[in-house]
């Protein structure tokens, strides 16, 4: 029905107001990321020995193929444009470096030990293929706070209630309470007319709607993300199968009410997973293992595939000196955003897929606090601050480093419209910006302030976005022909799944890909 500008500007209003969590429960419901499907790799038989696989990218699938085809032992060179692993799994701490496109160079100067997550950032206890690897490479984890009720949320445009630090655990208990009293009154009497306005009608209805996520003109409950899948999404074309809901009376008979009131929606728990000391500790552990096969600094120029071999010619960025290599095979794992700036050999129909979806605009900036007031002034210990200030939508407050003396939190975290407009500034006018709205709901925070690193992902040069964006209609036309491939050549990224935005959609579509790639070189 909503061509894709429709739905960004959706995705960013559904931020403005709830945050992240709303943001990607929304894509999930448009089959954009959810939970993962596959909890392990597949069990592949035979060898690959004698044959050759040329990975571009280093990211997460990239080294997920690597490591996977290594195993079955096919010879694999894997050519990275930067000068580390991981791709967007990244982790700005001291001394790190990052240059956009068309902007300023930034070093983070944060103290030893403290960090900001500015790619991924958390895992989902859904998402057992990134757990997976966290398990086999033993890479420890720890909780992190993905909601609490303790925590504020700041409206500027709420009306009675604008420009006030509102507890969420208070707007759930008074809106469920009075929505509760009120419809309990009209059962017991019929006098929902009386208690209410036609304006205060209109209201509650539209307050249920959202509430309850009731569907059609008759605003029927037909269950949702947040009570699970009977078949959970995954790579490919594995959509994902929504669950039945219980039925009301039995609901009512159970007298469930009495021990439990609220869920989560699917993909955001309050609680969730992160590895200890930054998120780009899986990354490095994948390095740890396969980084003898990836050669850095090499900049892919072209791709050119026949009947019996793949050739890829490259840069080194450092040396300007261009090479190339032969392969069998072919598993290009760079962003579709990348790729398609890339001269290739491709039919015309599958360069226009390539072509045909976008990135989104992507932006965080982490702040370095002398002191952590949150937790002295107002003991806050991790959470989301949501707010509909714009260009902010979220602060998040870090869940490790509890009761010392400084932290690190997350000062916004936007996208679409204001991820494009706020990259335009540099990196100071982006940290004072920031400043400016964190102040309106901690008064401590600018006096706090010591350093800060952001990051704009459309104006990151190997990444040009934070994740793939489908529609209804290239999910059904280009997603297709990229799962396909041609030739000796197959795709493979969060970008080939429906887990977009998420480090298990990259490992789910590598597990996938490879195991289409044996089966091409064992026929």
């Amino acid at each position: 029905m909503h061509k894709a500008v429709t739905r960004r500007d959706f995705l960013y209003n559904a931020a403005a107001v709830g945050g992240s969590a709303l943001m990607f429960n929304t894509m999930s419901a448009w089959g954009m990321g959810i939970a993962s499907t596959a909890a392990a790799p597949p069990a592949l038989s035979g060898s690959g020995k004698g044959k050759k696989v040329v990975i571009l990218g280093a990211g997460l699938a990239g080294m997920t193929a690597a490591y996977e085809l290594g195993k079955l032992g096919y010879q694999c060179q894997v050519l990275e444009a930067r000068g580390f692993a991981g791709g967007r799994c990244q982790t700005a701490r001291k001394g790190f470096r990052l240059h956009e496109l068309g902007g300023d160079a930034q070093t983070c100067v944060f103290d030893d030990g403290q960090y900001i997550n500015h790619g991924p950032w958390r895992i989902p206890l859904h998402h057992q293929s990134t757990l997976h690897y966290t398990r086999l490479f033993n890479v420890p984890l720890e909780v992190m706070v993905n909601d609490n009720d303790h925590s504020f949320v700041y409206l500027e445009n709420g009306g009675p209630l604008a420009n006030k630090r509102l507890r969420p655990a208070q707007l759930k208990a008074d809106m469920r309470g009075h929505v509760a009293e009120l419809l309990a009154k009209s059962v017991k009497t019929n006098q929902l007319d009386q208690a209410l306005s036609a304006d205060d009608k209109t209201l509650l209805l539209d307050y249920l709607a959202h509430e309850g996520q009731l569907a059609g003109a008759d605003l029927r409950y037909q269950g949702r993300s947040g009570r699970g899948y009977s078949v959970n999404p995954g790579a490919g074309l594995t959509t994902g199968t929504p669950s039945d809901p219980l039925g009301f009376r039995d609901l009512l008979a159970s007298k469930v009410g009495k021990v439990y009131s609220a869920v989560q929606d699917y993909p955001m728990q309050n609680t969730m997973f992160q590895p200890v000391g930054g998120m780009d500790a899986i990354a490095r552990a994948f390095e740890k293992r396969v980084g003898r096969q990836i050669r850095y600094r090499a900049d892919v120029q072209t791709i050119r595939h026949g009947e019996n071999k793949v050739t890829v010619s490259f840069k080194d960025t450092g040396s300007g000196k261009l090479s190339s290599i032969d392969a069998d095979y072919c598993l290009c794992t760079l962003p579709l955003s990348v790729l398609r700036n890339i001269d290739t050999d491709f039919s015309p129909a599958l360069k226009a897929a390539v072509k045909s979806v976008a990135y989104a605009p992507v932006g965080k900036i982490g702040l370095q606090m002398k002191r952590r007031f949150w937790e002295e002034d107002d003991h806050l210990y991790g959470g989301h601050v949501l707010t509909d200030m714009k260009a902010i939508n979220q602060i998040s407050l870090p869940s490790t480093g509890w009761q010392s003396k400084k932290g690190v939190l997350l000062g916004y975290y936007h996208y679409m419209t204001d991820a494009i407009e706020i990259s335009a500034l540099a990196p100071a006018e982006r940290a004072e910006f920031a400043l400016a709205a964190g102040q309106n709901i901690f008064p401590a925070y600018r006096a706090s302030f010591d350093s800060a690193f952001s990051v704009a992902w459309h104006r990151v040069q190997y990444n040009l976005g934070g994740w793939a964006e489908w529609t209804d209609e290239n999910r059904k036309s280009a997603y297709p022909l990229l799962l396909e491939g041609e030739g000796r050549v197959l795709l493979a990224g969060e970008h080939l799944s429906y887990l977009t935005g998420w480090q298990a959609g990259a490992i789910e579509s590598a597990w996938q890909q490879i195991e289409k790639l044996h089966a091409k070189a064992s026929a």
